[in-house]
């Protein structure tokens, strides 16, 4: 059986010292000019040339942030909307992100029940047995996230894939933006809200994919920007890794995550996009200034997160 996510993850982590996400969103305008003059001069102003400019752009992100954290999330979105030369570049972007050591986490969001479910598991992470089925062998991501809103029945499909792949999910539980608590606030005849009744599927569905660290590859998505309910979250969830958004430019702090991990310091790994892929000056920077801004960026961000752990009494090392 392949091995577990989490405890994947969890060496990851421990191995760069950083519970950093980086998020790779990105936007064709925000870009640095010389990847889009390139990429025009290639392909024209295309949907391929603006696939070709994500990609070079994702592999410089890479190769600036790849000795530093352990984990990149492509939004699956950002490359959607330029039709199948997009979601290329999204595969490519996978694929070489785990040619320099990291973990991916898909962030498409899928939800569905039977057999469309197994349909985006097998999209996401490959048929249990590769060579039994017609698809790209290398084309699978290390995680995923899920939406719960359709109940266990559009959940336990994933789950059984990644048990059966070594993958991992992160089940929307209490998300970053301000609407969220439309329907993830609301009380049930229980007296609990939705999103604590979800945080309870996700404990139980989670229960046997836990690893040897003690976390399961069954995670969570809850937002840096409800402090509160990540200390709540985090005490009803304790064995699931919580991939908290909302760090950065969402206006979520280093001192707002902290309740997101358990006292063993693990547990947690925190999302940043725009505040690290664009921290270069400009809209016209060198490669070298726009790789040691995003490097520098990752930087300060570990030092950010480690240093309120330390003070906290849990810094894993």
């Amino acid at each position: 059986m392949a091995r577990n996510f989490a405890d994947r993850l969890c060496a990851a982590v421990k191995l760069r010292r950083s519970h950093a996400v980086v998020g790779l969103d990105p936007v064709l305008p925000r870009l640095p000019e010389f990847i889009k003059r390139e990429a025009a001069a290639q392909y024209g102003k295309t949907a391929r040339g603006a696939a070709a400019a994500i990609l070079a752009f994702n592999r410089l992100v890479i190769d600036a942030v790849a000795d530093q954290v352990a984990l990149v999330k492509p939004q699956s979105a950002f490359y959607e909307l330029y039709g199948e030369h997009g979601v290329a570049a999204f595969w490519e972007t996978v694929r070489y992100a785990r040619s320099k050591g990291l973990l991916t986490i898909a962030d498409a969001k899928r939800g569905d029940i039977g057999s469309t479910a197994e349909g985006y598991a097998s999209a996401f992470f490959g048929h249990p047995s590769p060579l039994e089925t017609w698809e790209e062998p290398d084309q699978w991501a290390d995680s995923l996230t899920v939406n719960p809103y359709l109940g266990s029945d559009g959940l336990v499909p994933f789950v059984r894939r990644a048990e059966a792949r070594g993958t991992g999910l992160f089940i929307l539980v209490k998300t970053s933006n301000p609407s969220s608590g439309e329907l993830q606030d609301q009380p049930l005849l229980s007296g609990e809200t939705v999103a604590q009744q979800v945080a309870k599927l996700v404990d139980s569905l989670g229960s046997r994919l836990v690893g040897q660290a003690g976390y399961s590859a069954v995670g969570a998505v809850v937002g840096a920007t409800y402090p509160e309910d990540l200390k709540r979250y985090r005490a009803e969830m304790p064995r699931a890794i919580l991939l908290v958004p909302g760090y950065g430019a969402q206006g979520g702090t280093a001192d707002d995550v902290v309740g997101a991990f358990n006292l063993d310091g693990l547990g947690a790994v925190i999302n940043a996009s725009r505040s690290i892929i664009y921290a270069y000056p400009g809209t016209d920077p060198s490669p070298q200034e726009a790789a040691a801004a995003i490097a520098g960026a990752v930087a300060a961000m570990n030092r950010d997160i480690n240093g309120a752990l330390q003070a906290a009494g849990k810094l894993a090392w």
